[in-house]
């Protein structure tokens, strides 16, 4: 009987100890599984963060590359605006007038202080503000490739051939859109132009006058005045002038180059729009006056929702205009007709 007890307690034993064996096996491969999962976790993780860092020094790389060749590409382009402008300021014209002998902004108006802009409403529209900018003045080859060079759409107003800038008109007709700078009556300025238009003018001489205009400048949908104050100030003139040119289906842009101008009334009576310049960009012919000017051009076409801003192809002009790109992001730059 003792043995038999025995022969108990050992199969006892046995079961007692191969069940703890099983137990710590499973708990080492417990263990084991625990640990792999955590150490491939974590080798995951790294290998994660290995390739998250890869991909983000590519992209900076990649942005590097893009911001250095956008820094090449604004060289280049300043470069070869430079060339055009040398050019221009070196070369003789065919007519035999120098390009860098053109007189300056100043003659746009005759007052001591610059015309404000009209009063305007506070717009806030969903679409991006629209700004124009005209460049007057423009009559030879060199200002059209300065003006080109700067890959903006700019409205060129070419000033009606003369003299001294015979093929203004021929320059235009190579132009898919233009407008024309017509020389006005100003209170004090000596050096008129051809086709100046004249307070004392009858209504027979302006509608003639812009009848030939039209024959020069057959695409024309835009005037805009040249000088002027004494001719905008007079009512009567403008009604002549607006009566003109309605009779071609052309619009008129006010210069604004006095403070009197009697454009917006006869506009007003005509139940047409008036349309007319916000700031003048080069009333100094400083640089760095320029980029400020057009600073607040942008500034006014976010505020009411358009605007237009009036320059002339000048040197420094041009190169703030190349120079002030970035500005133009907050706004649409567009061509006049786009304006509205």
């Amino acid at each position: 009987m003792p043995k038999r007890k025995n022969s108990k307690s050992k199969k006892s034993s046995n079961i007692l100890l191969y069940t703890a064996w099983s137990l710590a096996i499973v708990a080492a491969m417990l263990v084991a599984l625990v640990g792999g999962y955590y150490i491939g976790y974590e080798h995951a993780k790294k290998d994660i963060s290995s390739k998250d860092q890869s991909k983000e020094k590519k992209r900076l790389s990649m942005l590097k590359k893009l911001e250095e060749a956008s820094l090449k590409k604004e060289k280049d382009v300043s470069d070869r605006l430079k060339d055009v402008l040398k050019k221009r300021n070196t070369e003789t014209l065919t007519d035999g007038e120098k390009a860098s002998s053109l007189i300056g902004a100043a003659h746009e108006y005759d007052i001591s202080t610059l015309p404000k802009a009209p009063k305007r409403d506070i717009k806030i529209t969903s679409s991006k503000p629209k700004l124009a900018i005209i460049l007057d003045d423009v009559s030879v080859k060199s200002h059209v490739n300065a003006i080109k060079s700067l890959n903006l759409p700019i409205t060129m107003s070419f000033l009606p051939p003369s003299e001294f800038r015979p093929n203004s008109h021929i320059l235009a007709a190579k132009e898919n859109f233009y407008m024309v700078h017509l020389p006005m009556e100003a209170e004090n300025f000596t050096k008129e132009e051809p086709f100046t238009l004249r307070i004392k003018d009858s209504q027979k001489e302006i509608s003639q006058r812009i009848e030939k205009i039209k024959k020069l400048f057959p695409k024309v949908q835009y005037i805009n005045n040249h000088t002027g104050s004494k001719f905008t100030s007079d009512e009567l003139a403008v009604n002549k002038l607006i009566y003109a040119l309605q009779k071609q289906h052309i619009n008129f842009i006010d210069s604004r180059t006095i403070a009197t101008t009697k454009v917006p009334a006869v506009m007003k009576n005509y139940g047409m729009k008036y349309m007319a310049r916000d700031v003048f960009i080069d009333h100094e012919m400083d640089k760095a006056y320029i980029k400020s000017q057009i600073k607040k051009a942008v500034k006014i076409a976010k505020a009411h929702g358009s605007a237009i801003a009036i320059g002339h192809p000048h040197a420094n002009t041009i190169m703030a205009l190349s120079e002030s790109k970035k500005l133009f992001k907050d706004v649409e730059l567009v061509l006049v007709n786009r304006l509205y």
